[in-house]
């Protein structure tokens, strides 16, 4: 077993980590930044080293300081969370050499999974269906033109390295073509250090379903059912669920069997999430593959009644898988708290948070780093909390997160929760009647 864990991030999901390795009996230490000393995974973790200023490529990013904490504090392991190192195949390779347990799947497996194209090739020789489009990148803007007229338009033209919805446009013909092509290089060479862009037909109408997958390093892998993201903004996930309302047995364990398959092909091991577009039809494409424990996976757990970070370790640990697939115990639903103001564009709005209450009750959860007088640094992501209700059925696990919205008090800075009571409260949600271009197509306001 791994003797001594550094958390390389922040916020709710360093907090989330560090309960894990306290009921593993595992001694943390947390890294921070100088905006960070007065956060709770600061004070929660059994050592803390500062990494640096503000800024996250100063910090967070900052791999000699990140490799020099755990030297000094002797820690054998890194779990890196979500964002930030989690997809970096270098900082892998680094670990490795340093002789550092990672806590996630191989540098190669991130390698082959955080490049588009080579993820799609890939998924598509191991026979999962893939979104029409591109063989691989598209050089030029005669070939792009020429590959949208087979496929049809609209298309997406997008970044080979990109994630979390940048590096993506949405093209509907060849006039639009012409200043797309150029203007999307020149973006993905800012954001990503790398203009490559591949094309895909825009799947219209589809939903956003993606499979968590689990692993181990002795070639065992497991799928642990559906997520729904449906619910976005462009292209970042607003609430997610399990499972989903439009699931059947049958789609659910060919979208499963097609996700081991994917998963096998890279030899992956630990928690990691395909991610699909299911059109009208039920018929379901591969979009990406995510090699980190997702934001998302309490309404996995909480579904199922298991603990991923926990299993997460253990993998990395050498451990074989102890839990075994089976169909949905529950039905859960994530919102995600952010500090934005949802009436002005949804404009981030950090802060010292005045006052805070956080909902209780059967069947609900708060994963959340926030307290009373905590100031919101402005250089990070603006999730402050994410709130889980679950229930027997879909109906019980909506009705539970309207109260917990009720309940929930922030005041000091603006929240996303009155547009979740909203949602919660919209005749489409409620009968499963979304796609994941829903709020472009409504006023929530309104509602």
């Amino acid at each position: 077993m791994i003797k001594k864990i550094l958390i390389a991030n922040r916020g709710e999901i360093a907090l989330r980590i560090i309960r894990a390795c306290k009921e593993l009996k595992i001694p943390t230490v947390a890294i921070y930044s100088t905006a960070d000393k007065t956060s709770l995974h600061v004070r929660f973790a059994d050592e803390v080293v500062c990494v640096g200023p503000p800024s996250g490529k100063d910090s967070y990013l900052n791999i000699p300081s990140i490799i020099a904490a755990a030297q000094i504090t002797n820690a054998d392991a890194i779990h890196p969370g979500y964002g930030f190192m989690a997809e970096n195949d270098s900082f892998v390779d680094i670990c490795n050499a340093c002789g550092i347990t990672f806590v996630g799947p191989s540098a190669d497996s991130i390698r082959r999974m955080g490049n588009k194209s080579v993820a799609k090739e890939t998924m598509r020789n191991a026979s999962v269906p893939v979104v029409p489009g591109s063989d691989g990148i598209v050089n030029s803007e005669k070939e792009a033109k020429k590959i949208a007229k087979e496929i049809g338009y609209p298309i997406l033209l997008k970044a080979v390295a990109g994630g979390g919805g940048k590096g993506m446009r949405l093209v509907n013909d060849d006039a639009e073509l012409d200043k797309a092509f150029s203007m999307t290089r020149y973006e993905a060479e800012s954001a990503f250090n790398n203009p490559d862009l591949y094309i895909e037909k825009l799947v219209t109408g589809s939903r956003h379903i993606e499979i968590q997958i689990l692993g181990d390093k002795h070639g065992n892998i497991i799928h642990l059912n559906e997520r729904e993201c449906s619910i976005q903004r462009r292209h970042q996930k607003l609430i997610e669920e399990a499972p989903s309302p439009i699931m059947t047995t049958e789609l659910r364990s060919a979208m499963g069997t097609a996700a081991v398959r994917g998963a096998m092909a890279v030899d992956y091991y630990g928690p990691g999430t395909i991610e699909f577009l299911v059109d009208n039809d039920r018929n379901f494409y591969f979009m990406e593959m995510n090699t980190r424990i997702q934001v998302e996976h309490p309404v996995t757990e909480e579904s199922l009644d298991i603990d991923l970070i926990k299993e997460q370790i253990k993998i990395a640990s050498g451990e074989k898988l102890t839990i075994e697939a089976h169909e949905p115990k529950m039905h859960a639903i994530e919102c995600r708290i952010n500090a934005e103001d949802p009436y002005n564009d949804f404009r981030p709005n950090p802060g010292t948070i005045e006052s805070l209450h956080f909902p209780g009750g059967h069947g609900v959860r708060v994963d959340s780093h926030i307290y009373t007088g905590y100031t919101i640094p402005p250089y990070y992501d603006s999730l402050v909390a994410k709130l889980i209700t679950f229930a027997p059925t879909r109906d019980g696990a909506i009705a539970k997160m309207q109260l917990a919205l009720e309940e929930f008090v922030i005041e000091g800075i603006k929240t996303t929760i009155p547009f979740h009571l909203k949602m919660m409260q919209n005749p489409d949600f409620i009968a499963g009647n979304i796609d994941t271009k829903y709020l472009e197509r409504i006023d929530w306001k309104s509602l």
